[in-house]
């Protein structure tokens, strides 16, 4: 696969998944926002823009580029058994997506790396942008830890061309501040996270804070004990962010949230 047809084909479905977010937000939305929406919009998608200009500055293969290079060398699990093809597909995305769940629970357990994700979770509402809100230095080590289980796996192209389409779009979706009706989300939480599911994890109570890690499969969540329903406060009244930082200034603007990591 053509590296430019990837990159066309993640940007079409970034622009329409954001759009349509977007617009839901604005048709039946879950919160009322605390902080201006422009201010919060302009800094959090300034920092996504920077954060694909560095990986791709840093990553010019990017995660197809290291799957092609592993299959051509003979590389990794499914590139030594041949498997069927969908077969190695299917279980490539669902152990990526177990790998993410990790390396999220990671981010919070461990006090170097949480440093980092705080920029994340600093942000004092929770909108589609807040999906696509990570510090660079979370971008850098993501993708090294995706290039590693890649490269074990022997991942097919289209698999992991597949999770990086399912992690975006979950991405935005779960975070996005949008009122689903509530036999859907029971419905969807069958299988998936759903943006009320994942509000939890943005709360300032920790206990909460820390539940949740999962961004697409719901499995995780319950088959490791990190799983809370809903947020004590409710979905209205719950407080984001975090308790040690709620100055807006500080939180939304681009400079101050690449200084998180090295605030104490």
């Amino acid at each position: 696969m053509p590296i430019e047809h990837e990159i066309a084909i993640r940007l079409g479905f970034f622009f329409v998944i954001f759009i349509l977010m977007a617009g839901w937000e604005v048709y039946a939305p879950r919160r009322h926002l605390a902080v201006s929406k422009m201010l919060r919009w302009r800094n959090n998608l300034a920092l996504s823009l920077l954060n694909s200009l560095i990986l791709r500055l840093v990553f010019p293969m990017g995660g197809i580029g290291v799957a092609i290079y592993a299959q051509i060398n003979g590389w990794g699990l499914f590139n030594w058994m041949q498997p069927h093809a969908w077969f190695a597909i299917i279980v490539s995305v669902i152990l990526l997506d177990l790998v993410i769940y990790w390396q999220h629970v990671m981010m919070h357990a461990v006090p170097l790396l949480w440093r980092i994700h705080r920029a994340h979770h600093a942000d004092l509402d929770i909108d589609v942008t807040t999906g696509a809100r990570f510090h660079p230095l979370e971008m850098l080590l993501s993708m090294l830890i995706k290039f590693a289980v890649i490269t074990i796996l022997g991942a097919p192209v289209l698999a992991v061309l597949i999770f990086e389409i399912v992690l975006n779009t979950m991405a935005m979706f779960n975070h996005s501040n949008i009122r689903l009706p509530h036999m859907l989300d029971r419905i969807l939480r069958q299988l998936l996270v759903t943006p009320d599911m994942h509000r939890v994890h943005h709360s300032v109570i920790v206990k909460e804070l820390n539940s949740n890690y999962g961004f697409n499969l719901i499995i995780w969540d319950k088959l490791f004990s990190t799983y809370r329903d809903q947020p004590e406060a409710g979905h209205s009244n719950m407080t984001i962010g975090l308790s040690e930082w709620r100055d807006t200034a500080f939180c939304s603007r681009l400079i101050n949230i690449l200084a998180i990591p090295f605030r104490k």
